[in-house]
Order: structure tokens, then sequence, then C-alpha cells
């Protein structure tokens, strides 16, 4: 096995005994027949299972409703991508020369889509119980140094409720662009607040996913002007 695939196994704390497994799940479809897209169909349902154990776990007093709005936070592609690069993912990608070219290995949708298939690969190749123990060392420290209050409203709702407070119009949504094919797009969306000139995109596999991504990433404009010495405060 190549070495950088030996240095991920690693870092993953897992050792696969059926190492075409790890290589399909860091094949992305633009590379070739054999690509992680299975791999990582399996992956989505084994991290929500994982990470739903967890919450149940680490917030006994919380309702299905507070539990379910963690999950969706701890698993959006923002969160995925963010500990694909902590693993390395990057480096050990297969994509095709284009894709490659064009940033690929670094493409948020890409990277939390290879991070899924990893952990269906290693669900695959050791059971449930190996999956689990690698989902706990990803997210376990984000679970447990978090606070039911601080995921209780999605990025939409608190934008929304954030702009009504200082009677400002509620914020516009459109979809700016697609790519990929039909089965498997990602979707850009533009959250606009046409009273302040403001304009935030963002990127998910589905228009709502793009859409919280967008709304984020506009709220955070929106503190960051608010705090003192910020333009909106000026």
């Amino acid at each position: 096995m190549p070495a950088r695939l030996e240095a991920l196994q690693q870092r993953l704390g897992y050792r696969f005994a059926q190492g075409a497994l790890l290589t399909r799940a860091l094949t992305h479809r633009s590379f070739g027949v054999e690509h992680n897209e299975r791999l990582e169909f399996l992956g989505d349902s084994v991290l929500a299972l994982a990470v739903s154990g967890l919450l149940y776990e680490r917030f006994a007093g919380s309702d299905e409703g507070d539990l379910t709005r963690i999950r969706a936070h701890l698993v959006r592609e923002e969160s995925l991508h963010r500990a694909a690069l902590q693993l390395g993912l990057p480096e050990t990608l297969r994509l095709s020369e284009g894709e490659s070219r064009g940033g690929g290995a670094q493409r948020p949708s890409i990277l939390a889509d290879a991070l899924e298939a990893v952990i269906g690969a290693v669900f695959l190749d050791g059971g449930y119980e190996q999956a689990q123990a690698l989902v706990r060392r990803l997210f376990g420290d984000v679970i447990l140094a978090t606070e039911v209050e601080s995921w209780t409203k999605d990025a939409k709702t608190e934008l929304q409720e954030w702009l009504q407070a200082r009677r400002i119009a509620v914020p516009s949504y459109r979809i700016a662009g697609t790519r990929g094919q039909a089965h498997a797009q990602t979707f850009e969306v533009e959250c606009a607040v046409a009273a302040l000139g403001l304009a935030e995109r963002g990127e998910g596999r589905s228009r709502r996913t793009a859409e919280q991504e967008a709304a984020r990433r506009m709220l955070a404009v929106l503190k960051a002007s608010d705090s003192p010495g910020g333009p909106l405060r000026s």
C-alpha cells in the first residue's frame, strides 16, 4: 500500500484488512468507474447513526428536535470538510487530471463525500463498532465541547430573526449555479439582503443545504459588522 495511505490509516486510527476498500473510498467518479459514490451513500447513513448515538449519550435531557438540529450541524458539508482536511484527505484523493487542475482536491463537496465514503469503507471492512469508533474520534471532542443552546436554531431562522430585530427586510435566496450530473449535483445559492446591499454564497449537495450555508455566511458578516466599530454601528 502506498505510503500516503499507510499514513492515512494511522491518522484514522484504523487499519484496513481490505485495502481496496480504502482506495475506492478515495476515488472520485472523475477518475474511473470504480468510484466512491456507493460507499458515500453507505457512509452517510453510518455517520448519521453514530452521531445520533453520541448525541443521545451526551445530551440526556434534550428532546428529539434539539438532537436533530445538533446532528444536522455536525454532519453538514462544512463540518465534514473540516474533518477531511484534518485527516489530510486532499493528498490521498484519486481525481482525473482535469478535476485535479481545477482544485478538486480542496473542494468541500468532494472532500465531504470522500470522508463519508471512508466511514462507509470502515463499516464494510471492520463492522459498525469500528466505524462508530472512527466517528467518535472525528466528532467526539466537538460534541463534548458544545452546548444545546448553541445549536437550537438553523442559520436561516437565526438570520431572519437577526434582521427582523433590526427592522431590516428578510433575505432572498436564489440558485446561482449548479454543477455535476443530475443525481449528484452541487448547488450554489446566493443569500442577499437588499436593504444592506450585501450578498453571500453557499454550496451544498441540496438547495436547502446550500441556502443554510449562504445564510450562515451572511450572518457571520452581519454579526462582525454589528460589532463595536463595525459599519452597521458607525
